[in-house]
């Protein structure tokens, strides 16, 4: 099993301002207020899956649609502003769902952070998959007709015991202080995160000795962030990083 020294080794290395250049995150990077980095981290780790470069180059695409204007193209969206954007499983009609929502919850509702502290003080913890379903049923409750297989995909049901890893994600950017990460909520402690679990992470994490359950599910990232825990109690998803710091260095060493 990798060591205490070793895997701190590999955070401290990644956790740094560079990383953010070839990361989703730079796009919330790109703004100051609240609501707009809310807004872009969101819908960035809602397509940050498949190719890095191909999904990149799209939120470049989509961003442009809303004129670089998170928080205002929300508030003014109507339907049909998306125009034909997509991207793999998502189509037109499921981005046009999701931002006809996003309208709502930012007219109506208090926004994401509303949302997301709603959720918590129902639950108290991340590991009750209830969490997560007031999340996802906010959207599912208000989704049309036209909404199909993208929309579920990008917002999937906790029920079906995924790992929920866009959503760990973006709440790692939103709690997790900088240099990489805006600790812009502070109503969950970054104690209480959830590792944002992939093929790739849990690859590695099998390879470091901190994973031993097959399926990358919802317990596969409870299991795991419990054994990072041992090294962090108050911030074992700093070693978000080190499973990623590790992959380069295994590709690195086989070239």
């Amino acid at each position: 099993m990798i060591t205490k020294i070793e895997i701190d080794k590999l955070a401290e290395k990644y956790e740094k301002p560079e990383f953010i250049s070839s990361d989703p995150i730079q796009f919330p990077h790109k703004f100051k207020d609240k609501a707009d980095i809310e807004i872009s981290g969101f819908i960035s780790s809602l397509i940050a899956y498949g190719s890095r470069k191909v999904f990149i180059k799209k939120l470049e695409q989509l961003f442009n649609i809303a004129n670089n204007k998170p928080l205002n193209f929300v508030l003014n969206y109507e339907e049909g502003m998306i125009r034909d954007f997509n991207y793999r499983f998502g189509k037109p009609e499921d981005f046009n769902e999701i931002f006809k929502i996003m309208n709502i919850l930012y007219a109506q509702d208090g926004g994401l952070s509303a949302l997301f502290s709603y959720a918590y003080k129902q639950t108290g913890t991340l590991t009750d998959i209830k969490f997560f379903k007031i999340i996802t049923d906010y959207f599912y409750s208000k989704v049309g007709n036209n909404a199909k297989q993208g929309f579920y995909f990008m917002i999937p049901n906790p029920d079906n015991g995924g790992a929920m890893k866009r959503m760990n994600m973006f709440l790692r950017w939103m709690v997790r202080k900088p240099p990489v990460d805006f600790g812009i909520w502070d109503f969950i402690p970054q104690s209480e995160l959830l590792i944002p679990l992939d093929v790739h992470v849990a690859r590695v994490s099998r390879e470091m000795g901190l994973l031993k359950r097959n399926s990358n599910d919802f317990k596969a990232v409870i299991e795991l962030t419990e054994n990072l825990k041992k090294f962090n109690p108050d911030d074992p998803i700093k070693y978000d990083f080190a499973t990623f710091g590790y992959g380069v260095n295994v590709v690195a060493s086989e070239k």
